[in-house]
């Protein structure tokens, strides 16, 4: 039996603000086909999943937190017990509104590797209405690392 054990599995920690930790896929012991899945926890008041797209089709679970959620032209607010569906290719981003973390779960697949995450270490993510379509109106202001001191 192999076990994926939130304790032990390492994650990381990137600049916009959120641990990932992968339970299948990435450095989990599980390793799957068809889907990656990982827990994440965006820190209160900004932490956030910066605006992205990837081939693959993905929902966001969210177990505590309220988060503004943004699929293509759409915004919405998120809280515990709600979960998103992300169509393949769409642009989106989870952005944390209250003074408590929110935590959540992504599946997406087939499993492999997105591009978000090594983009944001890099600090070349896309820019919303640059590289990018433009966030929906009112949304939370994107992370970037291009606009950072």
């Amino acid at each position: 039996m192999i076990i994926a054990d939130l304790k032990t599995v390492a994650g990381r920690t990137y600049p916009a603000r959120r641990r990932t930790q992968n339970l299948v896929g990435g450095a989990s012991p599980i390793q799957a086909r068809s889907f990656c899945m990982g827990y994440v926890t965006l820190e209160p008041r900004g932490g956030q999943v910066p605006w992205h797209n990837q081939d693959q089709e993905e929902v966001y679970f969210v177990i505590c937190g309220t988060g503004e959620m943004c699929i293509g032209k759409e915004r919405q607010t998120l809280g515990a017990g709600e979960a998103a569906y992300i169509p393949p290719r769409e642009y989106h981003q989870i952005t944390n509104l209250s003074d408590e973390p929110l935590v959540m779960i992504y599946c997406y697949g087939p499993a492999g590797e997105v591009a978000h995450w090594r983009q944001e270490l890099d600090g070349t993510l896309p820019e919303a209405g640059a590289d990018a379509p433009p966030l929906p109106i009112g949304a939370a202001l994107q992370y970037s690392a291009k606009s950072k001191p």
